[in-house]
């Protein structure tokens, strides 16, 4: 019995250290000034700026692809989107009806009905070949189209980031070989890389 609440009263001693390590933490992280309140304002704003435009063109473009290019004016993008949809959509289309035109010869060699017939000069097992080739590049149609709505979804959202990225004159980058001697005279070689901010 004894150990019991000697175990049950290091679990409350632990959870109230725990609860006044927060509190202390939560206490240090507060503002102290109304220049520090000002600060995280003005970091809010920003980062509001930026995902809220970064999350407008994504669901944009997520309902009407090619809708978040143009806002954020790529207007060149939007275009080439629809022609790859289009042209994708008629590959797409063009395959199921050749796949159904087939299955349906298929299925008029061997259904009882005098009245279907098979209007090909394909045999059964040609026309099998024929209606697996149509669906194979039906399906490979949609998961391709697919693909270029994921693309132009997330082609929107980094656009949308990049727009606030500084690619102002007063950054620079420099490579620049590195090469000295250790204590042992032994020759160390390597690359240096160096980013100024004027």
């Amino acid at each position: 019995m004894t150990t019991f609440v000697l175990v049950k009263l290091k679990f409350i001693y632990t959870f109230l250290f725990f609860v006044i390590c927060l509190g202390i933490g939560i206490a240090q992280n507060e503002p102290s000034s109304s220049n520090s309140a000002d600060s995280i304002k003005v970091k809010r704003a920003v980062n509001k700026a930026i995902y809220s435009n970064a999350r407008k063109a994504t669901i944009m473009s997520a309902v009407f692809p090619g809708l978040g290019q143009i806002y954020n004016r790529k207007y060149w993008k939007a275009p080439v989107i629809y022609a790859a949809l289009g042209g994708i959509a008629f590959w797409g289309i063009n395959n199921h009806n050749q796949y159904k035109y087939y299955s349906k010869n298929l299925s008029a060699l061997y259904d009882d009905n005098a009245d279907t017939k098979n209007e090909t000069p394909y045999t059964s097992d040609q026309l099998i070949t024929q209606k697996k080739y149509y669906k194979k590049y039906r399906d490979m149609a949609v998961m391709v189209g697919a693909l270029v709505y994921v693309i132009n979804i997330i082609d929107a959202n980094v656009d949308a980031h990049l727009k606030t990225f500084d690619v102002s004159d007063n950054l620079s980058l420099q490579f620049k070989p590195y090469s000295s001697f250790d204590y042992n005279n032994k020759l160390q070689a390597g690359l240096t890389l160096k980013l100024k901010l004027k």
